[in-house]
């Protein structure tokens, strides 16, 4: 029996508690997704981190000591509750000068804040705000390769034009009219443009466009597009196009949608002889013997065609008929062949 008298057994409770800390002195990358924080009190934020991801919290307003991190490279605030004034003191964030990467998507914003200080930016998404003017763009570093600006209440594309790396841009889920400024994006290879209100094609001579995106506009016509002969991608889909033209010059060009229009015949494909995918679903289109024609030029290499909801697609043997057609073909709208 124990002697009562004698103090009861170490528990080694601070032992306990050391073996579960973490030492994040020497941590690059921290990772916070999804912790619904209110705040950044608790955290420790190390000298050493290059990557702070704040994605999908409760934040409000930006923890100072941030600005102290001198070798962060990306930051992401996305999916918080930031507005204007709580991201102002960005602008003088001077320690964070090398910083690439910037992500502010779907907080509170209603203009573009002023990033002037970080000269090396890559990457800036200030996507799903309710900003209504690109109006403080043109402070943006003239480095950037990325920037995204969907699903705001922008109405005109301004002060981006001294953007010359720029590689992708996206400006989907707006409110433009015009394309425009684009001039001097001699380097753009994704421009993303889809859910606007624009009536025309100017691409201003983009020749090393790899994918282009103007779905859901109001455009009646594809003239416009000709010099983008680099281009692989086209979605042109919920429009109100009613004639397949000047296409013939994109000789690279892998997938093409342009379902959702007011098309009744298939035009100016024959040269495109590297077409994979081919998107003429939802028009007006009367017969396959046409479409085995306009495509002749990559029936071999043709392997995803969606044609339901044209007229032709009611004729008899309808699958069977474009198998024929299409030797290599893998699917006719949602039927997929082993």
């Amino acid at each position: 029996m124990q002697n009562q008298t004698e103090p009861p057994p170490e528990t080694n409770s601070d032992k306990d508690d050391q073996a579960m800390e973490f030492d994040l002195s020497s941590t690059t990358a921290l990772d916070l997704t999804s912790f619904q924080l209110h705040d950044l009190e608790s955290v420790e934020l190390p000298s050493s981190l290059t990557e702070l991801d704040l994605t999908a919290n409760r934040l409000s307003k930006l923890d100072p000591r941030i600005a102290n991190l001198i070798n962060l490279r990306k930051l992401s605030f996305r999916q918080n509750l930031i507005d204007d004034a709580a991201i102002e003191s960005i602008s003088s964030w001077d320690s964070l000068s090398g910083l690439e990467e910037l992500v502010l998507r779907d907080n509170k914003l209603m203009k573009v804040p002023d990033v002037s200080l970080f000269k090396k930016l890559l990457v800036f998404d200030v996507s799903f705000n309710e900003i209504t003017s690109l109006h403080g763009m043109s402070k943006v570093s003239s480095t950037l390769k990325e920037l995204y600006v969907s699903k705001n209440e922008v109405t005109k594309m301004e002060e981006i034009d001294h953007l010359h790396e720029l590689q992708i841009l996206e400006l989907g889920s707006n409110r433009l009219r015009v394309m425009e400024n684009l001039q001097n994006f001699t380097k753009l290879e994704e421009l993303w443009l889809g859910r606007n209100r624009i009536k025309a094609i100017n691409l201003c001579g983009l020749k090393y466009i790899k994918k282009i995106s103007l779905q859901s506009n109001r455009l009646t016509s594809m003239i416009g597009l000709e010099e983008c002969v680099a281009l692989e991608e086209l979605y042109l889909s919920h429009n109100g196009i009613s004639k397949m033209e000047g296409l013939s010059t994109l000789v690279n060009l892998r997938v093409l949608d342009v379902s959702s229009n007011k098309l009744t015949s298939v035009n100016d494909i024959q040269n495109l002889t590297r077409l994979e995918d081919l998107w003429l679903n939802d028009n007006q289109i009367e017969s396959l013997e046409s479409v085995a024609e306009a495509v002749s030029g990559s029936r071999e290499k043709l392997t995803t065609v969606y044609l339901e909801n044209n007229p032709c697609a009611k004729s008899p043997n309808y699958q069977a008929t474009l198998r024929q057609i299409f030797p290599n073909i893998e699917q006719i709208d949602s039927s997929i062949f082993a």
